[in-house]
């Protein structure tokens, strides 16, 4: 049996035991003794001479780390304690967190933390929570760390284990210039960028609704309305109508390629309002970045990927759109990149801090007085979880209300063999 195999059956409890008994006999001998005792030591352990040699030489002595902590090699590591601290934040000041997080539409901590006391204050005036002066004082000093910390639990039991369908219009499509995705990022606001959202629910078969999607660049204000087609008609007074709703003049109007943008009836009322009207580069979706954001997190967080397409369902979109807008824009932070630093494969992005679509409006130079008055007003007899509630109750009726395939079999029929004709490149009679 080799000196490995007998050292492979030894524990390592058994084997530090053997080291200190024989460690200190070692380094009270003679060199001619030495060589005895570590033949018998390599023997009996299975360590390889050198090592062993080492091992009984600095067993038990001092050393230096770092020149700060003294070491005692061989000694054996005591435990860590774990550390006992009383929580800071007690189940009140968690409960009231909660309770303004899905408020919130259960936003990250980066973006809740700015706006969590003076939310909390909100609530609290229109009788929505009940919080003391000691919670409220916790609230308002919790950082983002700590709100992604103590919601963690909580937001586990939320997780959830498109298509495009632009048609390009070639007829005004050289006569608009091209704007990139960073060409508006410093300018004031006015300058929007605008897209269609498809409800079809994955059957493009057929007429279904869609929803139109104002960004403006500067301050994030959104502005959503549902129309019956992606008609030229329907989408040019829909854009009318949500001019309208901004709290500044439109200064600058930014497409993709569709027809249902591209063509002389938007072009000539640009032109007539003395608005800049631009488009992005084909097969470039970065170029509408800030619309493509608001696309997701405004009206497929609030209206999911359902087919719509009945004019009750029509109708329950645009009242839903107009509680939205103002629980959108009011109260709900969002940051904008400052800066992208890129350091070989690894990208380093810098965001200014959290803060509403109204807030960035207030601190505009571009606004007037007048107008920043009216949207404090407006802020002022607004409540937020009233207007949640409302949200999720017209959400509610607009899942149950059943879209035009839904209720006719023989028409579901139809229109599914018809995109599946499409597909396919062929006519099918049906």
């Amino acid at each position: 049996m080799g000196a490995l195999e007998v050292g492979m059956r030894i524990s390592m409890k058994a084997r530090r035991e053997m080291v200190e008994a024989v460690a200190r006999r070692y380094q009270q001998s003679r060199k001619a003794e030495k060589g005895a005792i570590l033949d018998e030591f390599v023997a009996t352990s299975g360590y390889c001479r050198w090592h062993a040699s080492y091992v009984l030489r600095w067993w038990g002595r001092k050393i230096w780390v770092d020149d700060k902590k003294v070491l005692v090699v061989g000694a054996p590591r005591k435990k860590k304690e774990p550390r006992v601290r009383t929580p800071l934040y007690d189940e009140r000041a968690i409960a009231v967190l909660k309770k303004v997080w899905k408020i919130m539409d259960y936003i990250c901590g980066k973006r809740l933390a700015p706006v969590l006391g003076p939310m909390t204050d909100l609530l609290e005036r229109a009788g929505e929570i009940r919080c003391d002066r000691e919670t409220r004082e916790k609230l308002s000093k919790m950082s983002a760390a700590t709100i992604d910390r103590l919601l963690r639990p909580e937001r586990k039991k939320h997780e959830l284990k498109g298509r495009s369908r632009t048609k390009p219009g070639t007829l005004l499509k050289h006569q608009i210039p091209i704007r990139t995705f960073a060409e508006w990022d410093d300018a004031g606001p006015g300058f929007v960028e605008i897209d269609l959202v498809s409800h079809e629910g994955g059957c493009a078969a057929g007429e279904f609704c869609n929803t139109l999607d104002l960004t403006d660049i500067a301050t994030t204000w959104t502005e959503t309305a549902a129309v019956r087609n992606k008609s030229q008609e329907r989408v040019f007074e829909a854009l009318k109508k949500l001019r309208e709703n901004l709290p500044f003049p439109l200064r600058g109007i930014d497409s993709d390629n569709g027809s249902e943008f591209i063509n002389h009836e938007l072009e000539g009322y640009c032109r007539k309002e003395k608005i800049t009207f631009t488009r992005s580069r084909p097969a470039r979706k970065n170029d509408n970045c800030f619309v493509e954001q608001k696309n997701w997190s405004v009206v497929r967080r609030a209206v999911g990927y359902a087919r719509y397409d009945t004019d009750e369902q029509l109708k329950l979109l645009n009242q839903l759109y107009q509680h939205l807008r103002l629980y959108t824009n009011f109260f709900m932070p969002s940051m904008k990149l400052i800066s992208k630093q890129r350091d070989g494969s690894r990208v380093k992005k810098r965001y200014d801090k959290a803060q509403t679509p109204c807030q960035r409006v207030m601190a505009s130079r571009h606004v007037t007085r007048d107008r920043k008055r009216k949207l404090r007003i407006e802020y002022e007899g607004l409540n937020p979880a009233a207007l949640k509630r409302q949200m999720e109750h017209l959400q509610n009726r607009l899942y149950k209300t059943p879209n035009q395939l839904q209720r006719s079999p023989a028409e579901a029929k139809r229109l599914k063999a018809l995109e599946l004709a499409r597909r396919n490149g062929a006519w099918v009679e049906v």
